[in-house]
């Protein structure tokens, strides 16, 4: 039935030992080195693909990490911040305090100052007005006053117009 395909016995046993042949060479040649290469492939993916985890890993804990210290980071500043704030109000309020006080101090001092001059001035007013008052009763009565009558008359002043 074979012959009736075409299968020539002889060409076909010839064919099947040439095959054999080079199978068990390319056997002993070739797929076991083959095969050896396929598995050291195998080995390098497979830790090539857990040295790939294990940086995945690596890296989420390094993020976790930088998020931890962000957090903190950013904690702290807003805690300096926060100092910042309340140093500044406190400096504030010192430094209002203090031109508070030298304000009023500068008003005293004016107070001062305007009721020393106030006095001074009356005290001139009140010699002004006795020397005026001297010379118009001079002036009026005629006569030349002695010492004693202009300084009598310059004290009558002064206490009149206190």
């Amino acid at each position: 039935m074979l012959e009736s395909l075409g299968v020539k016995w002889p060409e076909f046993i010839a064919q099947l030992i040439s095959f054999s042949l080079v199978f068990l060479l390319l056997n002993k040649l070739a797929f076991k080195r083959i095969a050896v290469v396929l598995a050291e492939r195998r080995q390098k993916i497979a830790d090539s693909l857990a040295g790939a985890d294990k940086i995945k890993a690596e890296l989420a804990k390094t993020e976790v990490d930088r998020q931890k210290t962000l957090t903190e980071a950013s904690e702290t500043a807003n805690k300096m911040i926060a100092d910042a704030r309340e140093a500044a109000a406190r400096v504030r309020e010192t430094e209002t305090q203090k031109a508070i006080a030298a304000a009023e101090q500068i008003v005293v001092k004016a107070r001062e100052a305007a009721a020393q001059e106030r006095a001074q001035m009356l005290a001139q007013l009140k010699r002004e007005v006795g020397q005026l008052v001297v010379k118009t009763t001079a002036t009026v009565t005629g006569k030349v006053l002695t010492a004693d009558d202009q300084k009598r008359l310059a004290e009558e002043t002064q206490k009149q117009l206190s």
